[in-house]
């Protein structure tokens, strides 16, 4: 009977340390908050200065974010300044309590993207089309698209009222030289507003266009760019942040901009 009072008290004593514990922090925090904030959608916004987005709930802890370039947060707060990130994509934003549990959610910043692909002229597939609030899905709101005229001038046709790349103009434009020649790269600015929640907010994507002759002619490191970004949007698009697989691939550090189009001649 003295040896199942000891047992029952030596029991007790280490069911009171473990839950000391996770008052502590160092066990399961049932105080922890889910992240949070107050749109799922982000917007800067026209006629005034940095715009922030701050989690719903304050706590202590730490963020992380994938794709790790592009969004400007503050890693000890979870404010994001959103005038300053990249818009049109999405990212992934995750809080680190201090007890180790974690919990994520995803933001978008408002905005446009081209998505990296492979266009094929010899199929007739030669229009670029743009993007909005990182789903082709969502219609694009009326706009206004290379604002100052810079990419137009410079050979790349775009059109003004939804922001369409026409590569085949573009390559009678001379964007890539009289001849196109393989590998010739050009990286254009496209500086826009859209008539949403930012109220028409000045905006810029900066997009890279390559030009070959077969698909044959494509460098292995340009494939693997594009391999990475598109692993990074169905990550973004996961319901928990992604690991390094065996061969690191898909959390690599890989910016994901500018997107990169590839013209395919034949």
């Amino acid at each position: 009977m003295k040896q199942m009072s000891r047992l029952l008290s030596t029991s007790l004593a280490c069911l009171f340390f473990l839950l000391s514990c996770d008052k502590n922090g160092t066990g399961n925090d049932s105080s922890m908050k889910p992240l949070a904030y107050a749109d799922s959608v982000l917007y800067r916004t026209a006629g005034s200065g940095d715009v922030f987005a701050k989690p719903l709930n304050e706590q202590a802890g730490s963020y992380t974010v994938f794709p790790e370039d592009g969004l400007d947060i503050d890693a000890s707060s979870g404010a994001i300044n959103v005038s300053r990130s990249e818009s049109g994509l999405r990212y992934r934003v995750t809080y680190h309590a201090p007890s180790g549990q974690t919990s994520s959610t995803s933001v978008v910043i408002s905005g446009v993207n081209y998505p990296d692909k492979y266009y094929r002229l010899s199929a007739n597939d030669s229009l670029c089309r743009p993007v909005y609030n990182a789903d082709a899905a969502r219609a694009l709101p009326a706009g206004s698209f290379d604002d100052g005229g810079t990419a137009n001038s410079g050979g790349c046709s775009i059109r003004t009222s939804n922001g369409i790349i026409n590569l085949a103009q573009s390559i009678r434009n001379g964007l890539f030289g009289a001849v196109p020649q393989n590998d010739v790269r050009k990286e254009v600015e496209i500086n826009y507003r859209i008539a949403d929640k930012s109220n028409s907010a000045s905006n810029s994507i900066k997009v890279k266009l390559y030009y070959y002759e077969t698909e044959a002619d494509v460098p292995e490191d340009l494939k693997q760019t594009i391999r990475d970004h598109e692993a990074q949007l169905l990550a973004t698009f996961a319901s928990v942040p992604p690991a390094n697989d065996a061969t690191g691939r898909v959390a690599r550090l890989q910016k994901p901009r500018p997107p990169c189009v590839v013209i395919i001649a034949h």
